[in-house]
């Protein structure tokens, strides 16, 4: 299953999935996308897909989720939902807006893998992966909800693969740099010149499919993608100023 599977690197881990011989469940929102990548899916690869148009921030997405796919065993699940299209200043957004990244980069990834890691825990194998990002490493100015709740995201997964590493479970918390998507370009506009180097989602999801055994955390793009956050060597002040030049 892939929650946030539309396009970006939620549409590689699909294919990198499918490719796999492995038949795929598609979560998102857009209908149309959705259909169209599944289409395209089930015709190169010869796997069975399946979709679920749903809003990952409605408070019974989980819900909807289970019964969806109550007749299907999760072996692998990977939530990349959760990406912010615009940046601001935190009074600048009203409550809601703020209360829908809390819902989905928080409450129904919560939900989400206590339902369905709980199956593989029992069963004695299975994966994980909860796509965060380097917003997560330290505050940063016009990113304090984004932040926060990718930090959330970050520190559950390295907690899960404490405790389920046990069981057979493999969990990954993959930290996402600079990442070629549809929301970075929306994101940026006609800021985009100024990117540099971006990388490919097809070669983010490649590479974390092929280390989701070295968990707990694996930084995409990084030159030691097992070490420790690229800001470590800095005061928590001086990572949050440098987190806000960015």
């Amino acid at each position: 299953m892939v929650a946030g599977g539309s396009d970006g690197v939620g549409a590689a881990f699909a294919r990198a999935m499918a490719a796999r011989g492995i038949h795929v469940v598609l979560v998102a929102r857009r209908v149309p996308v959705l259909k169209e990548l599944a289409d395209t899916i089930a015709v190169e690869y010869g796997v069975q897909v399946r979709t679920v148009p749903l809003d990952l921030a409605a408070p019974d997405a989980l819900a909807e989720l289970a019964a969806a796919t109550a007749d299907l065993e999760i072996g692998l699940f990977v939530y990349n939902a959760g990406s912010d299209d615009s940046t601001a200043d935190f009074l600048d957004r009203e409550t809601p807006a703020h209360l829908n990244l809390v819902r989905r980069n928080c409450v129904t990834v919560l939900e989400a893998v206590h339902h369905f890691g709980a199956p593989m825990a029992d069963r004695g194998h299975g994966g994980v992966v909860l796509v965060t990002s380097g917003a997560a490493w330290a505050g940063g100015a016009t990113r304090a909800t984004y932040g926060a709740t990718k930090a959330f995201g970050l520190v559950l997964a390295e907690s899960l693969w404490a405790e389920w590493r046990g069981h057979g479970v493999d969990v990954l918390a993959l930290v996402l740099g600079r990442t070629d998507t549809p929301s970075l370009r929306r994101l940026l506009g006609d800021r985009d010149e100024h990117l540099g180097a971006l990388a490919d989602p097809k070669d983010v999801a490649e590479e974390a499919l092929t280390h989701l055994a070295d968990g707990p955390t694996w930084i995409s793009g990084s030159p030691d993608p097992a070490g420790a956050s690229p800001l470590g060597a800095l005061s928590r002040r001086d990572a949050v100023i440098a987190m806000s030049r960015r």
